[in-house]
Order: C-alpha cells, then structure tokens, then sequence
C-alpha cells in the first residue's frame, strides 16, 4: 500500500504562496491536525545546526506548524538531542545557547526549547523493538514521554549516511548519546601510503582517539566514537571505513532507531522535509558547503520512509549544480548523494525502512 507524500514548490507570485502559508497548507493537506489531541505536549524534532553552519531550517518556518498544534489545544515544544562528539552542542547548557544564536527563540518560533535527552545526554528510555540489530533501544526521555511529534527535517546529502533525511532525524537525532554510539560503532582505518603526516585528523577528533606521528597515524579505537570528521578533514583520504563490511549494518542501525523513536506514538506523528539548500554534508559540521542541486519545495507526510523515497527522487530528477561538490552524476535522474560520496548507499534506509514496518517507498506525489 502506497503513502501519500504532499509537495509544495517553491516559486511564489503573491502572499497567499508564500512558504508560511503554504507550509499550513501541507500541514492541513497531510491530515496532520489528527496527529494532534487536545492536551498534548508535542515534540518538534528539529536540528538546531552546528555553530559555523547557516544552512539548517529557518526558524522563521518552524512557527505556522507551532501556531497550527497550539490552535488544536496542544503544546508544543522544540527539541533535539546532545551530540557525540564536541562542538556547540555536546551539553544542554551549549546546546540551547547555540539554538538561539540561530534564532529558534520563543518570539519567533512560537515554541519554548527543551533539550531532550537532559543536561548531559544521560536521560533516555529503553524502547523494545525487537529487530535485527536491537532488541531495544535507548530513546532520549522528552521524545519518549511526549504525547506526539512533528519531525522537521533539512534534507540533505550525509557521509557516511548517504542523505540525512525523516529516517535520520529520527534515529541519531531522538538517542541519547549512548544510543548514537550504538548506532555509529564503525572505526576508521589508515591508509599509510595516502598520509602526508599533516595531522588535520589528529586535531580535529573531538575525542582526542587520533595520534600522528611522522606520516604514521594510529586510532585508539576505544575513544573512537565512529563520528567520521576524520574522513571529512583528511586531503588525501588516508583515513576511510571498511565501506563494504561497516555501511549496510550501521544504516540499518540507524533505521531500527527510528522505530523506536515513534514507537508508541503510531498515529501521532508528522513529518516535513524542507528540500531548501541541499548541501553536501550533515547540518553537524560548522560550516555550510553549496548547495549541489537547486531548492526544491516542501514536503509533508505520515510517512518517514515514504517522504525520504520522494526526497530522494526529487533530488535525484534535478540537474546538479556546477562549480560544487558535486563532480559527477550530475545528469536528471543520476544518485545525487552517491555523487558526491561515492561509497555511501542512503538506500538501506529506505529498503529496511520498509522492512521493519517503519513505513512504506510506494507513495503518491500529491502537489499542492
């Protein structure tokens, strides 16, 4: 059975096209008013962004879904979880600093913040899913007790995850920091003779696990938190994964996760992908690449896997966009995030996405 998936474009030619009302308009078309009860608390999942980064939803678009759960007697609440790794995220007190620095205060989005897995990413539910890789998982306790969740989602290409979509936001971004380790457990491996010993791995683990020393690079794989900002900052690519033996198991990871992200709630959430600068990397790293094809639209479904199939393809339809990271399958039709990480395979998620019951690739593009 095929899920319905709502579009709306982005070209606008009066008030009435505007990306706030068309955002109502999807939230109406979606059905996701029946999400919603009188009384909830309700979680909207969002990623605030990296301190560096400008690329993540505008907060300013967060507010009609906000205004819209209110009218329904609901209350909502933003939220994500702490990091892995370090940066402007790593802890509730930097984490909210950090979120309103990007502007997702009270006064323009309409809802106050509320980092969900506490002060130090120490505050989860075990959630049994019995699944392939977990028989339960670690779900950070505010999106575990809320009554229902809209997930808002800046889709965009992931190494190592192919596309960072619903299913991803859901799964990394609802654990707590022991989940997300769970998740991750793939370790690096050295490729001496790509080294030039210029220790760029070496500074910028969060973790301190890398040591350098005279163009031979050592991974103390008990601090390695399998994060990947080694692959992104090394020039010569000495520094990989063992694609075909880590990928496949870590993206079904990823997926079991979601499901426990929304199990308990069936019925009760909502998703939006805002297919808006669709950059190369994670909203995680602080700085924000080009985008590699044009903005696209909006999308809203009931469905995670359903509204990432239809990401998927929309980007995939599009011309890439010259002078980016993007250098080849650049043609309409050609796997976008495969072009610019060639060894990613954003595809697990969607094919054990809907093998877990988690939703459905069949849909239906309904445009609005």
């Amino acid at each position: 059975m095929q899920s319905d998936v709502y579009f709306a474009g982005i070209r606008a030619r009066s008030d009435k096209e505007n990306k706030l009302n068309r955002i109502g308009n999807l939230f109406e078309a979606a059905g996701l008013e029946d999400v919603i009860k009188r009384g909830d608390l309700t979680a909207l999942k969002l990623h605030f962004g990296e301190r560096g980064n400008d690329t993540f939803i505008n907060p300013i678009l967060v507010r009609p879904i906000a205004e819209r759960i209110r009218a329904l007697g609901a209350r909502p609440f933003l939220t994500d979880t702490n990091t892995l790794y370090g940066g402007g995220r790593a802890n509730s007190v930097d984490h909210l600093q950090t979120a309103l620095e990007h502007g997702y205060g009270l006064t323009v989005t309409g809802a106050p913040l509320i980092i969900a897995d506490g002060l130090r990413g120490e505050y989860y539910e075990n959630v049994r899913i019995d699944r392939k890789h977990f028989r339960e998982v670690k779900i950070a306790g505010e999106i575990a007790r809320a009554d229902s969740m809209i997930v808002l989602s800046h889709f965009k290409a992931h190494l190592p995850a192919g596309f960072g979509g619903a299913i991803k936001n859901l799964g990394m971004g609802c654990a707590p920091a022991a989940g997300k380790s769970e998740q991750h457990s793939a370790k690096p491996i050295f490729l001496a003779e790509l080294c030039v010993g210029c220790r760029a791995c070496e500074e910028n683990c969060p973790v301190g696990a890398i040591d350098v020393e005279e163009k031979i690079t050592s991974v103390d794989h008990a601090l390695c938190t399998g994060c990947g900002k080694c692959l992104r900052v090394c020039p010569t690519h000495a520094m990989d994964f063992d694609w075909l033996v880590e990928l496949r198991p870590f993206l079904e990871r990823v997926t079991e996760y979601a499901l426990g992200a929304v199990a308990g709630k069936e019925g009760r959430v909502g998703f939006f992908n805002f297919l808006l600068d669709i950059t190369p990397d994670c909203d995680c790293v602080p700085w924000s690449d080009a985008p590699i094809v044009p903005d696209i639209g909006i999308l809203a479904s009931r469905d995670p896997v359903a509204i990432d199939q239809a990401s998927f393809d929309l980007v995939n339809r599009q011309l890439g966009l010259p002078g980016t990271l993007l250098q080849k399958n650049s043609s309409p039709g050609r796997d976008k995030f495969q072009g610019v990480w060639e060894n990613t395979l954003g595809t697990v998620q969607l094919e054990h996405g809907a093998r877990i019951g988690l939703g459905t690739r069949e849909y239906r593009l309904v445009e609005i």
